[in-house]
């Protein structure tokens, strides 16, 4: 709760697990039957939308930015994303480990990480993420 912005429901990273300063970021999200989108998405199959996974990596990668010593502090926001694919849905009982790893940090305003999520060892969804330091 102390190192990111986001509150219920929108906090989507339930644990750091790992974590190099400048470099990587593990964290978890336990997926459970009782998050509020699961209401809509779907009744009779629920599914995690995979705005929320790619959220949940962008939680993660935002972790690596905003404990950089060397950038100002302030509200760094999810800027953009390329190269994400889903390879597998993600339902109620996994758990979403997510990784991610700095790329680049331009003008201490600008950061781009690569991230994964996986449940049981296999790939649900990858991607890169940018962020942006907001004044």
């Amino acid at each position: 709760m102390g190192l990111l912005p986001h509150r219920y429901p929108f906090a989507l990273v339930d644990r750091v697990i790992d974590y190099e300063q400048g470099k990587f970021a593990v964290g978890i999200k336990n997926v459970t039957i009782n998050e509020p989108h699961f209401q809509g998405h779907f009744p009779d199959r629920p599914l995690m939308p995979g705005v929320l996974i790619v959220e949940a990596m962008a939680q993660v990668g935002g972790l690596i930015v905003t404990q950089m010593n060397d950038l100002p502090k302030g509200l760094f926001v999810f800027a953009g994303i390329d190269g994400v694919r889903f390879r597998r849905p993600v339902v109620p009982g996994d758990q979403l480990i997510i990784r991610c790893e700095l790329l680049s940090v331009k003008r201490q305003r600008f950061g781009k990480v690569r991230g994964e999520a996986k449940v049981d060892g296999q790939l649900v969804c990858s991607g890169d993420l940018m962020f942006s330091l907001v004044d």
